[in-house]
Formats: C-alpha cells, structure tokens, sequence
C-alpha cells in the first residue's frame, strides 16, 4: 500500500475475516463474549443498582455493543468521520458510566477504546483517540501509577501489535489473490498458446493436403481442355483421392501428436518417401525422442519439401537426412533437379514461408534455396 504513514488505513484485507483460521475466530468471539461478561458483571456488582440502574445498566451495554460493531463497520470501509462519531460514542458511554458509579464497566469500554483505535484507524486518527481513552483509563483506576503506567503501555502495545497482525494477515491476502490471478493468467496463455499450436497443425495439414490435391487437379483440368486420353485424366483424378485420403490421415496423426500419441519420426520419413521413387531416407547421430513441437516442425517440412518437388521437380532423386546432434536436430531434403512439372507455377511459396514461420517460434532456422544441381531444403530446430 501506498501513502502517508499516519494517513494511511489499514487494508480492507487487514481489517476483514478473509484469511483468519477458525481457532482464532473462536478465540476472538470468545474474548468478545468476556468482555460483554465484565460488562454486565461490573454493572450488576454495584450494591447501589436498583431496578431503574439495572435497566440503564443494560441498556448502556447493549448500546456500547451496536456501536462497536458499527465502528468496525465502518473502519473497513475506510470512513473516518463516522469512525471517529462512533469512538467518540463509546469514550462518551464510559464517561457516563463512570459518572454513575459503573467504574468497572467504564474501563473496560476506555481499554477497548484504546486498543480499538490503534488497530483498525490511520495512526494520525489512532494516537491522539487512544491517549484520551488510556488517558481516562489511568485518570480511574485505583492501581498505583507503576502498574497502572505498565498496564497503559501494555494496552498501547497490544493495539500495535494486533495492528501490525493483521497488517501482516492483509499482506498475506493480497499476496495470494495476486498469485492466483497470475496462476490464472498463466492458465489463460497456456491455453491460448495451445490453441494457436492446433490452429497451426491443421493450418498446416490443410495446407499440404490441399495443395497436392490441386496439383492433380488442375492437371485433370489441363487435359481435358485438351482433349487428352482419358486414361491420363483418370490417373490424376485417383492421385488427387489419394490425396486427400492422404490428407484425412493426415489430419488424425495431426490430432494424435497434439494427444501425445506421436510414431517414431525415422518411421514417419521412410512411409513418406516410400511411395517417391528414387527417394532415401538417412539417419545420423543419436536418436531420442524429440518434444512435440520440435517434431512436428520436421514433419510439416519434409512434407512441404517433397510436395515441392513433384511440383517442381519431376523425376529428380530426394535424399532426406536427418541429423540428431547434442543441441538441436537438422532435417536436409535435396533434389537432384527434374523438369518442372505441369502445374509448377501452382501455388505461391505460401507452405515454405509458414513452415519458416513454424521453425522461428520454436527458435530455429530454415533454409530453401537452389545449389548446383537442384534445391535443397534445411530445417535446424533446437531440442
């Protein structure tokens, strides 16, 4: 909390129950209970009460009662006048008590007072309210001034001391309301972030998937437009079904990887190139395991990579090679360059952009470009 030491309230959280245990609720309503005891008790020891004082008696306890719960009210709701109106009821109670011959009843009320003031008013208000209160208290008293200054001391320091509990209980509150609130917000991001992973794989998928499907059919188109044989617009018709029966596979290993039920990613890059003539997979280095996201990124680009190069480069051989090493993992896919294929202009670089997008989030690198005989690919991910 911020502001002047003797302007400054207790917290709300300081003042209210939130964080008490319930043995010291207990003990505060039984400490509450003894004090209304002494009350009633200093009242009715008087020999001199009769009916009429008995009466006056409770009815100045009941009253002193109400007034107390509308001063901690009040002081939680930080409103220092009437906090003030209140204190100033009560010092009244016990002056008039005291006035009347209820003496027991009227220190009481003024040691309240002074630890009452104390613990729940800015210092400013506190100190100047608790020196009339303990200040009457020692002007009544019988004790000799050694213990009555000792029990005035006691009294100041008690409120301090219970000011200063529940400003440290207060402190408390609001530490772990701003933990769960960060707790929250970290829930919040972690979900968000795990939205726009899946929003991304099938981002990803679809993308492939759909590609491919439109390579073969944009070829269908081109040879139906010239009055090609049937066979050949047959054979691209069943290659964009396969792709996209493909693509539905796809889409569930999608769904599986981001449930954790991953294949192993050498097994992954063989069945993908299976199907490739003059294709091969190479493995190098220690394989393990790689995170969820890290292997994800290497299967999205070899995808991407090999779709390429039956757009791009028909016929030509694919090396893949896959290098485990102590910090990261590094897929190379490299062709020996073809001749384009009838759709190699399809597409606009869209699939290797976001593949490139995918390995920066995930602090790695990609690179495509042309070498000496044809295109190579590198994806380095860290891991």
């Amino acid at each position: 909390m911020t502001g002047n030491v003797w302007t400054r309230w207790p917290s709300r959280e300081a003042l209210g129950r939130a964080g008490i245990t319930l043995a010291r609720r207990v003990l505060v309503r039984a400490v509450r209970l003894l004090v209304l005891a002494l009350l009633l008790w200093g009242a009715f020891s008087q020999r001199h009460v009769g009916v009429g004082g008995a009466v006056a008696a409770v009815a100045g306890v009941v009253l002193a009662a109400l007034v107390s719960w509308a001063y901690f009210r009040t002081t939680y709701a930080h409103r220092l006048l009437p906090s003030l109106g209140l204190m100033g009821v009560l010092l009244g109670i016990g002056a008039a008590a005291e006035a009347t011959g209820f003496r027991g009843p009227a220190l009481v009320i003024w040691c309240g007072c002074g630890i009452g003031a104390l613990e729940r008013l800015p210092l400013g208000a506190a100190v100047p309210v608790a020196s009339v209160a303990l200040a009457s208290y020692a002007a009544s008293t019988n004790d000799v001034w050694l213990s009555t200054a000792a029990t005035v001391a006691g009294m100041a320091l008690a409120g301090y001391v219970l000011r200063l509990d529940a400003e440290a209980r207060g402190s408390a509150q609001r530490l772990l309301a701003q933990e769960r609130a960060a707790r929250v917000a970290e829930a919040e991001a972690a979900a968000l972030a795990e939205r726009a992973r899946i929003a991304r794989e099938i981002h990803d998928v679809l993308a492939h998937s759909l590609s491919a499907q439109l390579v073969h059919l944009e070829a269908a188109r081109l040879l139906i437009e010239n009055d090609a044989d049937r066979a050949r617009i047959l054979e691209r018709v069943v290659a964009a079904r396969g792709m996209a029966r493909d693509g539905l596979a796809e889409t569930r290993q999608a769904l599986s990887a981001l449930r954790g039920e991953l294949t192993p990613l050498e097994d992954f890059l063989t069945g993908l190139v299976s199907s490739a003539a003059g294709a091969e997979v190479t493995v190098t280095g220690e394989r393990r395991p790689l995170p969820a996201e890290a292997s994800q990124a290497v299967r999205r680009v070899a995808q991407e990579a090999l779709t390429n190069v039956r757009k791009h480069a028909q016929g030509a051989e694919v090396a893949v090679r896959l290098d485990y090493s102590e910090h990261e993992v590094t897929l190379n896919v490299r062709d020996s360059g073809g001749r384009p294929g009838e759709l190699g202009a399809a597409g606009g670089g869209y699939g290797l952009r976001g593949m490139r997008e995918r390995a920066e989030l995930l602090g790695g690198s990609l690179e495509a470009g042309p070498d000496e005989k044809g295109f190579v690919v590198t994806l380095k991910v860290p891991v």
